[in-house]
């Protein structure tokens, strides 16, 4: 069975890790770092505004005079909300992350953003579904499977 965004969020759980959109980068940076992250979700008190990236931080880093204590996520967030349906399967996923040059997802259900998920998660799904069929396949060719058939078969 294919895996979709939905399986991925059950496995490793819905939870969006948050920051306040009026927050300071060093801010968000200690919420991402406690809870080893790699993307956090800004929120303008109910809705999600966007989100803070380590990339961002990259791009942020290098301008003149940049002071993470300092500088607010509410000035340079990705607000351009790129999302996937929670029914969509691994490849559909790999597709959006490859064809956006993007790292981290946001899941929606019914018009709601129900968890955020990395590519890394989507790899160690697509890994996790291939070796279920690797040792499904490898059933079905065993010695075992075919003598069983053979005995259904003589059964008829």
């Amino acid at each position: 069975m294919m895996r979709t965004a939905r399986d991925i969020l059950n496995d490793k759980g819905g939870h969006m890790v948050t920051v306040a959109f009026d927050a300071t980068v060093h801010q968000a940076l200690t919420i991402m770092t406690q809870h080893r992250v790699g993307s956090i979700v800004v929120v303008d008190g109910e809705k999600i505004k966007g989100i803070w990236t380590e990339r961002d931080l990259m791009f942020r880093a290098l301008e003149e005079g940049f002071d993470a204590r300092t500088a607010l996520l509410k000035d340079k967030i990705s607000e351009n909300l790129i999302s996937a349906n929670a029914d969509e399967v691994v490849y559909q996923l790999y597709d959006k992350f490859l064809g956006k040059r993007i790292r981290h997802l946001l899941i929606e259900d019914e018009g709601e953003f129900i968890g955020l998920i990395s590519v890394g998660d989507v790899m160690k799904a697509n890994l996790q579904q291939k070796a279920e069929e690797f040792a499904d396949l490898n059933h079905k060719v065993s010695l075992e499977y075919y003598e069983n058939w053979k005995q259904i078969q003589a059964e008829r």
